[in-house]
């Protein structure tokens, strides 16, 4: 099918399965959307069983198998997605939150990956390195999932910041740590040479240079408009910068997530204040909300129906339960070891920090495009199986509970602000 009918399939099963939503469950839309197409995609699976003649199931797997699920994610939409998060997170706020959020996005990353991989190799068998690779992979959060859910909460400023900053610079380190250890795990698909002093120029290749890309162009993107004075053209030139600035990074071969999120930040804080009218700053705003929104709708519906790409049978289901418990016992460490690192030299946690920042780390998009960008490999089915099986617990079950738990932790006393 061609890129035009893709789109539009996609954009009238949003619509449609968006409108269920609101009219009948009135779940948080994006999770919503996701709930309404895995249920329809369940509810197919289930009606070709029973009436082999249906051959719908059959046309759907070719329509999903269509999409690359994973180019649409990594080189499109989540450069959007990222750019649009950093937009509303001011450097101001994240300044204050520095340390936590450079801990939590190194050592935590780095303990998360551990932790998913070490167990994940116990329990399936799986070569360690290769194990290593599903640790990383299942490690980023997603910004967006979270942060839509947790306004609804009323949390004070410097925890949402946290949960904002953590989550955004997370998915960028995440990747390149992924990316790493791909070059490790499968040599043959390492352009940068093998080994652990390759690996290492290319941790350092992206992540340093993913972000003096994104400062770079911010800062030009900044300046440019800072001598207009025309709210479509600069909104026009924000576009640019976050489609531009990431296909230039993933052809100069640094971090385009890292990218995203320091071309962002500089456009949302510096740029907002001192090179945008008010007219122009109402106009950005309104047009990357309006872009998260349709992206975060297009993203969940791709996962909901992407159960017809994962091969399910009993053994896989097994792993895929012990992943969950690993990617919880990950992201707590993650959480926990920071915290606990800054405690005795911060007034500035909150006693229910760790808590909410556990259970609100949701996966997404990302871990499931990542696990199906893999090479193939005789591992890679039970890999997918797992990360979507974690994907959706996480999103569904984490997702609409952590509301309540931010709401109940966020009212009591310790958790005001110091």
């Amino acid at each position: 099918m061609e890129l035009l009918g893709i789109g539009s399939a996609l954009l009238v099963a949003a619509a449609l399965f968006g409108t269920v939503n609101y009219l009948f469950l009135k779940l948080p839309p994006a999770i919503g959307i996701l709930i309404v197409a895995l249920a329809a995609s369940v509810a197919i699976i289930g009606a070709d069983a029973l009436f082999p003649q249906f051959t719908l199931e059959e046309t759907l797997t070719a329509f999903v198998l269509d999409i690359e699920f994973s180019d649409a994610l990594l080189e499109g939409m989540l450069g959007l997605l990222l750019f649009a998060g950093a937009l509303h997170v001011k450097v101001a706020d994240l300044r204050r939150e520095w340390a936590l959020v450079l801990l939590m996005a190194t050592i935590g990353v780095g303990l998360s990956t551990v932790i998913a991989g070490v167990g994940f190799s116990w329990i399936t068998g799986m070569p360690l390195l290769i194990a290593l690779v599903f640790g990383a992979l299942i490690s980023p959060t997603d910004p967006v999932a979270v942060l839509g859910v947790l306004r609804a909460a009323d949390l004070p400023k410097s925890l949402e910041t946290k949960i904002a900053g953590e989550s955004l610079f997370n998915d960028g380190v995440g990747y390149v740590v992924f990316l790493v250890l791909v070059g490790l795990a499968f040599p043959a698909d390492d352009a940068h040479g093998a080994g652990f002093a390759g690996a290492a120029l290319l941790f350092v290749q992206e992540a340093f240079g993913g972000a003096i890309l994104g400062a770079v162009l911010g800062f030009l993107a900044f300046r440019v408009m800072r001598r207009i004075d025309d709210p479509p053209l600069e909104v026009l030139i924000t576009l640019a910068l976050a489609f531009g600035g990431y296909q230039l990074s993933l052809w100069l071969h640094v971090s385009a997530p890292i990218m995203a999120v320091v071309a962002g930040l500089l456009i949302g804080d510096v740029g907002s204040k001192y090179g945008m009218s008010d007219e122009t700053r109402a106009h950005v705003d309104t047009f990357w909300t309006l872009i998260d929104e349709i992206l975060n709708a297009i993203l969940f519906l791709l996962i909901g129906i992407e159960v017809f790409a994962v091969a399910f049978d009993a053994s896989y289901a097994v792993a895929g339960l012990a992943a969950i418990g690993l990617h919880l016992l990950a992201r707590f460490s993650a959480v926990a070891v920071p915290v606990a690192v800054l405690r005795p030299f911060s007034d500035n946690l909150e006693e229910g920090v760790t808590r909410i920042m556990t259970w609100g780390g949701l996966k997404g998009g990302i871990s499931v495009a990542l696990v199906l960008s893999l090479p193939d490999n005789e591992w890679k089915p039970l890999m997918l199986t797992a990360t979507y099986m974690v994907v959706l617990f996480s999103i569904i079950v984490q997702g609409l509970t952590v509301a309540p738990l931010a709401k109940r932790l966020g009212g009591a006393p310790e958790l005001e602000i110091k």
